[in-house]
């Protein structure tokens, strides 16, 4: 199982990103899939989440209305739109797939994000 961030880089106050995250090796479909983010000496927080069907989401309070997560089943990609960004967005961002019977779930390897003038 992979699953592979991009997206991330160098975005300016009030700017926007949009993170990918492409999955292989799994049945994608049977995956809830939430993205979550580690600023330095912070804990990882849940930023997202998308139901395996995509019909449900939920987000973190510090995000709603800001950031849209939103998946192709067909591509096997979630994605995170982020806009209005803020200097406390910046954190390295990971994509998390869990099993929506098992449990069982893999991480990706997580792409920078960092808002700056």
């Amino acid at each position: 199982v992979q699953l592979v961030e991009s997206g991330g880089g160098l975005v300016q106050p009030g700017g926007s990103l949009r993170l990918s995250c492409a999955a292989s090796g799994l049945t994608f479909s049977s995956y809830t899939m939430r993205w979550y983010r580690q600023a330095p000496g912070k804990e990882r927080e849940l930023v997202a989440r998308i139901s395996s069907s995509g019909g449900s989401t939920l987000y973190a309070d510090s995000m709603k209305g800001r950031f849209t997560i939103s998946r192709d089943n067909a591509k096997n990609t979630v994605y995170l739109q982020m806009n209005s960004l803020k200097p406390e967005d910046t954190a390295v961002y990971y994509c998390n797939a869990q099993h929506v019977l098992l449990g069982r779930d893999y991480w990706g390897q997580g792409t920078q994000v960092t808002v700056s003038s």
